[in-house]
């Protein structure tokens, strides 16, 4: 949704009316995930996909046809085992796509706000059932809430569910009221963060991929010569500090921390840290006889099995890595991983 927005804003000040075609649910093989949006125009325009291209056609039409008659509905497309190998996917499998006009005076302000205001949020729209078709219920963090689903009740309980969804970042369809109403809640969070102490040459590459999955990237070295402009031009964030000074109060359940200096110096003050938050992912570079001191240095200042637990080390997948991109390769792919255990 984030990536859509200059595209909506543009269509609607052209005057452009606008719906948006959701995956709310899969079974068997998907081209896209749940939560998957694409926008159509009443003349056609489209951007984003809810498919590799094997639905898009037909999605088109029918959102074209929500918006003239202005009623939502909720479509079941079947991937046929030849039509999957079109698309990339070894067999078939069946997508849910709930299409329904674009709210653009209540819904789409506060979404729009808080992508961009980088704060997290959720959308719970009914999809089916016994309550109104389309009606939206948007939760911000914390559980604050704008619309109605129709029913008090409903709403409480899709409240609670969604405050948990949201925390872990997770979009899915709700059965509520006995089943009689299906719910699907869209989570927006804010991009994670990876911070990487230490300007080394695997915090370069590592620090480029990362951008790629849309993560937010900081730098921390207190040697300004390696947390330099020069070789960080892209990064979201350069700090030239020590590194306790620099994560203390700034870690939460979406950050990812990521040791590289090999110095205690500046390695020991960053995990002191980064240990007492929630942080996500806490990871290490060095041998296994270097985080094996590591673990020591800590354990005698008073850290528990538990928490030293929590630390990636040696950092990344084994995966045989010996240059420095392919080390910043095996990290990434342990963020993904912890990242993605994380969801529900």
């Amino acid at each position: 949704m984030r990536e859509l927005i200059p595209t909506l804003d543009q269509w609607l000040a052209d005057g452009e009316q606008v719906a948006l075609a959701t995956v709310v649910q899969t079974m068997g093989s998907s081209p896209r995930q749940v939560g998957a949006t694409m926008a159509v125009t009443a003349r056609g325009r489209m951007a984003g996909s809810v498919s590799g291209g094997c639905v898009e056609g037909a999605v088109v039409e029918q959102c074209q046809a929500v918006l003239a008659s202005g009623e939502a509905r909720l479509l079941t497309f079947g991937v046929s085992d030849e039509t999957a190998w079109e698309v990339g996917l070894a067999c078939g499998g069946t997508i849910e796509v709930f299409v329904a006009p674009l709210d653009t005076t209540s819904v789409y302000p506060l979404v729009r706000a808080a992508l961009l205001e980088e704060r997290a949020i959720a959308i719970a729209t009914v999809i089916a059932g016994n309550e109104h078709v389309g009606a939206h219920l948007v939760v911000e963090a914390g559980g604050k809430s704008h619309g109605t689903l129709g029913k008090a009740t409903l709403d409480q309980a899709i409240i609670t569910a969604t405050t948990e969804l949201l925390a872990h970042g997770t979009s899915r369809v709700i059965e509520a009221a006995q089943g009689a109403t299906r719910v699907f809640v869209a989570s927006f969070n804010p991009p994670a963060k990876l911070f990487l102490v230490g300007g080394v040459h695997i915090a370069v590459g590592l620090a480029a991929m990362a951008r790629l999955l849309g993560m937010r990237t900081i730098i921390i070295d207190a040697r300004a010569a390696f947390a330099s402009p020069e070789r960080f031009a892209d990064v979201d964030e350069l700090i030239v500090a020590w590194p306790d000074e620099a994560l203390t109060g700034r870690l939460d359940a979406r950050s990812y921390v990521a040791v590289l200096t090999h110095d205690p110096k500046l390695d020991d003050p960053a995990l002191r840290v980064a240990l007492q938050s929630p942080a996500r992912y806490i990871g290490a570079l060095g041998s296994t006889k270097t985080h094996a001191r590591r673990l020591e240095r800590l354990r005698a200042e008073g850290f528990d099995e538990a928490n030293l637990g929590r630390i990636k080390g040696p950092i990344g997948l084994p995966i045989g890595a010996k240059t420095p991109e392919e080390i910043a390769v095996s990290i990434l792919a342990e963020l993904i991983g912890v990242g993605n255990k994380s969801i529900m």
